[in-house]
């Protein structure tokens, strides 16, 4: 094609994550989830032939754009690497925040599995601490229905408050509806308010505090809120990032760094640690993730993971869990 629109000046923000855009009104998508959701399946169902692969800028992790119409727009889908969390881990974990920071996507779809729901959850809830311009797509509904695993996806819409769709992508069943929701969430504009996850009182108390700052630094499109509970947690990749792909950088006189050391000192002497203080973090997160599946997810037959849970329990064990992964 020779000059794409990002050679040309078409967003700052394309040019830094590379987004192939064919047209400078191109809608863009990311397409998140854990591995093993079927999230490839969707990617390729919804791009076929009109796909592009490489590594994301600066790093080895490899990144896949597509291209589709639909209802006379075009499309870029972003596939994001799997992961099951957004704490910053591993490589994917911040090529996967970043993206959705700070590459601006006009929707982020994440992808689930109708049979893990509730574990499937728990990354669901955090990116909706980021952004709320979001499409769950519950994706393995044959799966589900064979384990006879009821979802009421009316009921987990209305608790999320975003779109929810139910797909089994490998028979294409529901993409047209998920299609037809990504289309109609980006022409919306994106949706209104954020999602609480309520954090052990003095977590709040802490997170108030770097907020403050941030919200009197009128960041545009960054959530406040998550930001300043990931920098208290000492992410400072998370720094790094929005010092790059931000026009102001955040840390201005050192107030950044006195407002995180109140913060943590307030914590301290409540008895929160820094491993106390991620601990709690990630409970809160998996509390709410389990609240939520028992409102939605109902088992006709209640005995019907015991085999999976055994396998998990091996694999997570401390005896067994690292020999089997090296």
């Amino acid at each position: 094609m020779g000059l794409t629109f990002q050679s040309t000046g078409f967003g700052v923000s394309d040019e830094m994550f590379e987004v192939r855009k064919e047209h400078p009104d191109d809608i863009v998508v990311a397409l998140a989830g854990n591995p093993n959701t079927g999230k490839s399946t969707v990617f390729n169902n919804l791009t076929g032939l009109k796909q592009h692969t490489g590594n994301w800028p600066g790093k080895t992790v490899s990144n896949a754009q597509g291209h589709y119409k639909h209802r006379g727009k075009n499309f870029v889908l972003v596939d994001l690497p799997g992961t099951y969390s957004l704490l910053s881990n591993s490589v994917e974990e911040e090529v996967a925040r970043d993206f959705i920071c700070f590459g601006k996507p006009h929707v982020t779809v994440v992808v689930t599995d109708a049979t893990s729901l509730e574990r499937n959850l728990n990354l669901v809830l955090q990116i909706l601490e980021i952004t709320r311009d979001v499409v769950v797509c519950v994706n393995l509904m044959d799966e589900a229905n064979r384990k006879k695993i009821n979802i009421d996806i009316d009921s987990l819409e209305d608790i999320l408050g975003v779109p929810v769709v139910a797909t089994s992508a490998r028979s294409g069943h529901g993409l047209e509806e998920l299609k037809d929701t990504i289309a109609e969430l980006a022409e919306s504009g994106g949706l209104e308010g954020d999602i609480i996850i309520e954090y052990d009182e003095a977590i709040e108390e802490a997170i108030d505090i770097v907020k403050a700052y941030l919200d009197s630094l009128d960041l545009v499109d960054l959530n406040s809120r998550w930001a300043s509970l990931r920098l208290i947690e000492g992410d400072q990749a998370l720094l790094e990032a929005i010092n790059k792909h931000m026009e102001s950088h955040i840390e201005q006189e050192g107030v950044l760094e006195r407002k995180m050391g109140q913060a943590k000192e307030m914590l301290y002497l409540k008895g929160l640690d820094e491993d106390g203080f991620r601990d709690s973090v990630v409970y809160s997160i998996v509390k709410k993730a389990e609240a939520m599946a028992d409102k939605v997810v109902a088992f006709e037959k209640e005995d019907y993971n015991r085999k999976d849970q055994r396998i998990d329990n091996i694999l997570t064990s401390r005896v067994w869990g690292i020999p089997i992964m090296i």
